[in-house]
């Protein structure tokens, strides 16, 4: 399922020998799930094997030749220093976070309820999220924490997921992203949590929610 899932995410998968390969897919001309530019995006597995994902030739020949013969520590440098210039947004910055997924999410008690992401009481951040989210609120029905997904593919969706500060340390975020994991893998997708490396407390959610830190990497290009 992963592998589908990135086939489509990415244009390929998985790639031919070592390194990084750069494919030139359509889809980095078309708006994202929520109507934003995605122009570069990339994957690699705890080798440094994996694909970067850029719009197609001549674009694409240009990347390949920026990182031609590089392992994907150098070429993630190279890649930050001089990607968004090459493909003509030099306001934007690369950026390398975890890549996490899971297809047997933890066993945890359920938290929350699925509510339409436009209906009242939704925080602004988790209105732009399509269909439902995930919302757990105290008694009086304020917000407490919330999940949204963003549909990359019907083969794999991704969480993402934010605690209001008077709730955090009670469990609540690890609950959520375990339920709403559980709802996506029933699906027949695949579950996808990425997040900084720097965020210790969002790898804890990750790691107690099901998604295990494999040493797999995301790469993208995105508004500073």
């Amino acid at each position: 399922m992963l592998t589908r899932f990135l086939q489509v995410w990415l244009g390929a998968w998985p790639p031919p020998g070592a390194g990084i390969t750069v494919v030139g897919h359509p889809a980095r001309d078309k708006p994202r799930w929520d109507g934003a530019e995605q122009l570069a995006l990339g994957v690699t597995d705890a080798d440094g094997r994996g694909v970067l994902s850029v719009p197609p030739a001549p674009r694409r020949d240009a990347v390949a030749a920026l990182i031609a013969g590089l392992d994907a520590v150098a070429a993630a440098e190279v890649l930050a220093a001089r990607l968004p210039a090459l493909l003509q947004r030099p306001e934007q910055v690369c950026f390398t976070g975890v890549f996490r997924w899971s297809q047997s999410p933890a066993a945890l008690p359920d938290a929350g309820a699925w509510e339409p992401s436009d209906g009242p009481g939704i925080p602004d951040w988790l209105r732009p999220f399509p269909g439902d989210v995930l919302i757990a609120r105290d008694p009086d029905g304020g917000y407490l924490a919330g999940v949204g997904l963003k549909p990359h593919d019907v083969s794999g969706i991704e969480i993402s997921v934010g605690t209001d500060e008077r709730a955090r340390g009670q469990g609540l975020a690890r609950r959520l992203v375990a339920r709403a994991a559980r709802r996506i893998v029933a699906g027949g997708a695949v579950a996808v949590y990425l997040h900084d490396p720097a965020n210790t407390a969002s790898a804890r959610v990750a790691d107690a929610a099901g998604f295990p830190d494999l040493g797999w990497k995301i790469h993208a290009m995105a508004g500073a």
